[in-house]
């Protein structure tokens, strides 16, 4: 295997959670332009099978929806906005907070936006969201995890062009925007987004108590991933034990190619960060070996 396949594999286990979860997104709205271009779909209803119905009765024919309209863009700035702005919430999350309460975090608000959606068109439906469709996109994931920072860390100062603004006077913007929303063409994701907001504050301030929230769902995500790892495991059979001693997957061979490509690549940025004459001795007839080879 080459060392680009190596670095690929690498970079790609570096990812955060979010940056995953992004990577995701982008990936559905492509597979639904692809479909609208070969199938002679309407894009619009591309995604269908992914996006969430607003009424119960529907619903329960598509149950995988409340999780996966969350992965569902129709509009490339949409999909634009919620990638741009999970992006740089997500590198505060990783700085802060474990893998799975940044993972409970978002999918709850996913969860309760839809809820909210399907929740409000039941009990509001001549008013509210009487027009609405289909719901798609990740904003109230998105929004759940902005305004779970912003009440987590309300005085932490965030710099926006030439002054300070607190977190906490970031969030009322937004929830401010989501209310107007509800009076315009888009009620039903602003509906959704109400739900995120409502979640993430209420999540952040019990965190700020020491209770999580999220700890139940984490438990059943678990059972899930446990019973499936489980259920593979047991088909499995063992044919033959290799004799080969395995370095984190690989043979020995194959983990020292990997470690010198490594080594070699940190050598070259550090020549063109600092010129030659920068490198240590041991490191000049390391380069000089491998350069013979």
């Amino acid at each position: 295997m080459s060392s680009l396949n190596y670095d690929i594999k690498d970079k790609l286990k570096r990812l955060t959670a979010f940056e995953k979860i992004i990577a995701i997104n982008i990936a559905v709205y492509f597979i639904g332009w692809f479909v609208f271009q070969t199938q002679g779909i309407e894009r619009s209803d591309s995604l269908k099978w992914l996006a969430l119905p607003k009424d119960f009765s529907e619903y329960i024919f598509k149950p995988w929806s409340i999780l996966t309209y969350g992965f569902a863009h129709i509009d490339f700035w949409h999909l634009f906005f919620n990638v741009f702005v999970l992006y740089f919430v997500g590198r505060t999350f990783t700085n802060l907070f474990s893998v799975k309460l940044t993972l409970n975090v978002y999918f709850l608000g996913i969860l309760f936006g839809g809820l909210s959606y399907m929740l409000v068109y039941t009990l509001f439906s001549n008013n509210i969201l009487n027009n609405a469709g289909d719901l798609v996109g990740a904003s109230a994931g998105v929004r759940t995890a902005l305004i779970f920072l912003c009440a987590y860390m309300p005085h932490k100062e965030m710099r926006l062009v030439s002054f300070n603004i607190k977190l906490m006077y970031f969030g009322f913007v937004f929830v401010a925007l989501d209310i107007l929303g509800l009076f315009g063409d888009n009620s039903g994701g602003y509906v959704a987004h109400l739900g995120g907001d409502l979640l993430g504050y209420f999540y952040a301030i019990q965190l700020r108590k020491g209770i999580d929230i999220g700890k139940g769902f984490e438990r059943f995500m678990d059972s899930i991933s446990s019973f499936f790892s489980n259920a593979k495991r047991s088909n499995l059979k063992t044919v033959h034990k290799s004799k080969k001693k395995s370095y984190a997957g690989h043979t020995k061979q194959e983990f020292g190619e990997f470690n010198k490509q490594k080594q070699i690549d940190i050598i070259l940025d550090k020549i063109s960060k600092s010129g030659y004459e920068s490198l240590s001795k041991e490191e000049k007839a390391f380069l000089f070996r491998a350069g013979k080879k």
